[in-house]
């Protein structure tokens, strides 16, 4: 095994449909809250904890400086994965390979995770919905230890461990900067993966169809006999009513040499990791054009036959129209089934928290994929909610991550829309976390095998205590006599959940919300946080997070008419907040400010003095000067409102 067969598997989806050879384990290292030891202790204080950031391994010293393992696994292996909210706290990454002194690479994760070394350029690694990831390969022969210089960050390390005996070709730099054109030709091939994906140089046999679907009708598609497999199927719907329903409606259905149950069974847009409605994105297995054009290049294996089965349970009339990708293939020992299905439940109870199983299997595969589509009806936050990957029976997950964000490799709840080769926000309906919301994360390089059983949970962990709605459809390959857990889709479940109309918060009359003033930092993040659990007009605030000392960040508020104003603000208070010197256009307004408290709270309208201020835009300069002694030192600052109270 070499960095170069590992740069070719990057955009190999062939390679998924057989086990592996060599055979490995896919596992991960993570910042996980490590109180979660438990399942029978389902608290917030074990099985649920949520301080997911700041844990690693074990501090050492090299050079009389600390460095804080986040990784340390005997080879054969190579590292396939990584992923950071904040790189900018972990100060400098090394990876030290086979017991070497010295580290073969040293960067700032921030660099390396943003794809500004040139050995790992962009869109290998990157940042997308805030959140930080490359995918570059790392083999090593014998060992792999990865450290930081700071320790207050999230992290997940997804890793390879080769069968003993394995010949593994150690990274080295003169190895990458051998394999540069390689390199540039996988980051151009993930920056455009829809052709990377599919096979369209390749003859083959194509079929197009074109027909209307009828309600309670099923159209049948059975492909030529003898072995082989689909490589690209496409799909284009219309209906004159509701698409989002009709792609929810028609059940899409896949069997391979006539077995009892479809391999495949998902709602159509589901399939295509696209529901609720047409989202267009842009991934190397699947993806939906800006036309409305759903495409899958999952590669389908069979023996002997295979089946498409699509049948409308809407009320309505669907058209499709498409094309079918098939390729000559033999069928041999190892060669594994394509499945993709779907799970949904409605009106989840957020309390107590639990655990929410997508894919349960008995028998051998691999794990390679997963979409997820959430229907909130607040604002706040739904996502706090770890994954847990159970494999061959393991009694503890040998993954366990640290919020549904970051498993698919964004941050901070963020809702911008995003794509990539691998990881996807196709759908975020807002205002904040409102709405639907459709993510998902493909594992091509860091996919799960898996010989003996599967499990995927994902913890349903909301900031409120409300009702949500899920659904989910798992991707995976197994041999023919695997099982699964899924039942048939009941037709009065493919409908999309209802939401009431957005949330009204209370507003404070006459504020100037933080959330909606022009901000610029220098240090750390920002975003608006919404919550309905504190007390804040527009139930948001301006959310500033993992400053440090000495930066600042600049809010600006506009004034309509001059005149003498007393400034009134209301701020938020938490353990992990610091200590800022505010200044109004320049001119420092008083002693820092202190803004620990050992809770969450939301502080009473404070002055900050009586000003006379002219009509036009003002800066409201808040500049970190520290954390109070008992503060977690993350340096937090939020602002819910202004508030300018006319003075005689």
């Amino acid at each position: 095994m070499t960095f170069q067969k590992l740069l070719r598997e990057m955009t190999d989806l062939e390679a998924l449909t057989g086990m592996p050879d060599p055979a490995y384990t896919c596992r991960q290292f993570s910042s996980y809250d490590r109180r979660s030891t438990d399942p029978a202790q389902p608290t917030d204080e074990n099985w649920f904890a949520n301080g997911d950031r700041g844990q690693f391994l074990r501090t050492e010293e090299r050079n009389g400086e600390k460095e804080y393992v986040l990784m340390d696994a005997d080879g054969p292996g190579a590292v396939v994965r990584l992923w950071s909210a904040n790189p900018n706290d972990a100060g400098t990454c090394r990876i030290y390979l086979d017991g070497a002194a010295a580290p073969e690479i040293e960067a700032s994760l921030e660099d390396l995770l943003g794809g500004k070394v040139d050995f790992c350029p962009a869109p290998i690694a990157g940042t997308r919905g805030r959140g930080w990831t490359a995918y570059l390969p790392i083999p090593y022969a014998k060992h792999c230890k990865i450290t930081a210089s700071q320790p207050d960050f999230y992290y997940h390390i997804n890793y390879r461990t080769y069968e003993a005996g394995t010949r593994v070709r150690t990274f080295s730099m003169p190895a990458a900067q051998r394999e540069a054109r390689q390199i540039l030709r996988q980051a151009e091939r993930l920056a455009s993966p829809e052709p990377a994906g599919s096979n369209a140089k390749r003859r083959g046999w194509q079929a197009a169809y074109q027909f209307e679907l009828l309600p309670g009708a099923t159209e049948l598609w059975i492909a030529p006999e003898g072995a082989g497999e689909i490589v690209t199927l496409t799909c284009k719907a219309a209906t004159e009513g509701d698409l989002p329903a009709a792609l929810r409606g028609c059940l899409l259905e896949v069997i391979f040499d006539n077995a009892a149950l479809p391999a495949v069974q998902a709602p159509l847009g589901d399939f295509f990791s696209t529901a609720p409605g047409i989202n267009a994105f842009e991934a190397l297995p699947c993806g939906v054009h800006e036309d409305g054009t759903m495409y899958s290049h999952w590669r389908m294996p069979y023996r002997d036959a295979c089946t498409l089965r699509i049948t409308n349970h809407t009320q309505r009339p669907v058209s499709l129209e498409g094309r079918i990708h098939l390729l000559p293939r033999r069928w041999d020992a190892d060669s594994l089934y394509f499945h993709a299905k779907w799970r949904a439940e409605r009106d989840i109870l957020t309390r107590p928290r639990q655990d929410w199983t997508a894919l349960q299997v008995e028998g051998k595969g691999r794990y390679v994929g997963l979409m997820l589509h959430m229907a909130n009806p607040v604002k706040a936050w739904w996502g706090e909610g770890d994954e847990k990957i159970y494999v061959d029976g393991e009694s503890f997950p040998s993954h366990f991550g640290t919020g549904s964000e970051d498993y698919f490799s964004y941050a901070w709840c963020d809702t911008q829309l995003f794509s990539h080769a691998y990881h996807n926000q196709v759908r975020c309906d807002g205002p904040a976390n409102f709405g639907h919301t459709t993510v998902n994360r493909f594992h091509i390089l860091d996919n799960i095998p898996f010989t003996t059983a599967f499990k995927f949970d994902i913890e349903v962990w909301h900031w409120e205590e409300t009702k949500v709605s899920q659904s989910t459809v798992a991707y995976w390959y197994a041999r023919p006599e695997a099982r699964d857990g899924f039942a048939e889709p009941a037709a009065a479940s493919l409908v999309l959940p209802d939401l009431p109309a957005p949330p009204v918060p209370k507003r404070v009359e006459g504020a100037l919300e933080g959330e909606g003033m022009t901000v610029k930092i220098t240090g750390g993040s920002f975003s608006n946080q919404t919550s309905q659990a504190w007390p804040w007009s527009n139930a948001e605030q301006l959310w500033w997070i993992d400053a440090k000392a000495g930066d600042a960040l600049e809010a600006t508020f506009t004034v309509a008419q001059a005149g003498r104003r007393e400034v009134l603000a209301s701020f938020t208070k938490a353990p992990d907040y610091g200590m800022a010197q505010l200044s109004l256009d320049g001119a420092k307004l008083g002693s820092p400010m202190d803004f620990f408290d050992t809770g969450v709270t939301v502080t009473p309208e404070v002055s900050l003095g009586v000003h006379d201020l002219p009509a036009g835009p003002h800066v409201l300069r808040v500049e970190i000067t520290g954390s109070n002694p008992n503060a977690i030192p993350r340096h937090m600052f939020g602002l819910d409102y202004l508030r300018l109270k006319p003075v005689e």
